[in-house]
Order: C-alpha cells, then sequence, then structure tokens
C-alpha cells in the first residue's frame, strides 16, 4: 500500500460536477493498493496516518496529528501511486491491486479511519474526480507499509 498524507485547509471532490464530499481543515489522504497487501495492514495504516505528527504546535514545530486536532480526513482511491515507470514512457499498473478487490481494501480502510471517531469523507472508488485541495504549508508525506 502507498500513500500520500497532504496537509489542506480546504478540499472538495466532485464527480460529473457534483459535489461529492468536501472538508474544511485536515488531511487529504492518496491511497494505493498493491499486490500482496493484506488486511492487516489496512488498520496499521490508519492508525499511522491519525497519528502522523504533521501540524504545527506553538513554536512552528510539528508536534500535532489529526486526531489531536480533531481534523477532517479525506479519503481518496488512487491506484496510479503504484506505477511502475522504470521502463519506457507509458506507466505500468501491473503492480496494483485488481479492481474488485482493492475497492473491498479501499472500504475497509475507510472504515479503519472512522473508527478514530474522525470526520471522513471520501472519493468515488473507480470515478474520474475533479479534486481540488487548498494545500497548506505544504506539507506532504509519502507512506508505504513495510513488508
Amino acid at each position: 500500500m502507498k500513500v500520500i498524507v497532504a496537509r489542506i485547509t480546504n478540499g472538495q471532490i466532485k464527480v460529473a460536477e457534483e459535489t461529492v464530499s468536501s472538508i474544511a481543515k485536515g488531511i487529504a489522504v492518496f491511497i494505493g493498493f498493491k499486490k500482496g497487501d493484506k488486511p492487516v495492514d489496512l488498520s496499521s495504516m490508519a492508525e499511522k496516518i491519525v497519528n502522523l505528527r504533521i501540524f504545527e504546535d506553538e513554536a512552528g514545530k510539528l508536534a500535532y496529528s489529526t486526531i489531536d486536532k480533531g481534523y477532517s480526513i479525506l479519503a481518496i482511491p488512487n491506484f496510479t501511486l503504484n506505477a511502475v515507470t522504470s521502463r519506457g514512457r507509458r506507466p505500468s499498473f501491473d503492480d496494483s491491486l485488481a479492481y474488485t478487490e482493492a475497492e473491498k481494501f479501499f472500504d475497509a480502510f475507510v472504515l479503519a479511519l472512522k473508527a478514530y471517531g474522525l470526520t471522513i469523507e471520501e472519493g468515488v472508488f473507480g470515478a474520474h474526480m475533479d479534486i481540488q485541495l487548498d494545500f497548506d504549508g505544504p506539507v506532504n508525506i509519502i507512506l508505504e507499509n513495510e513488508k
């Protein structure tokens, strides 16, 4: 599993020009599932994300997490995170989890995030989404599950 966590001040997702989700201050989480990912990876990644200290304290140090601040999360399925670009110019997505299984993983991952009591909004799996984010910082962190 590969994840990009982006600190934002606002986020909105539209599908077919209709707003399907939006949050104010918090994080946008882009999630891509790979072959070999296991269900146990979902809960450990969710725990890592909600506790990742990426919000500043009064001294400007990254001291607070999303859960510390009670901020929201915008969860966005993103299979292209697992693109392999080592050969040629066209990315390969052979390492990405199959569509049906990835959709189940995404739904389970959103549930794992919701278990922390935060507001979780989500993108639409498999849809073409218009994603509007106001980045804060910018602070962007790439996380991968350790195998």
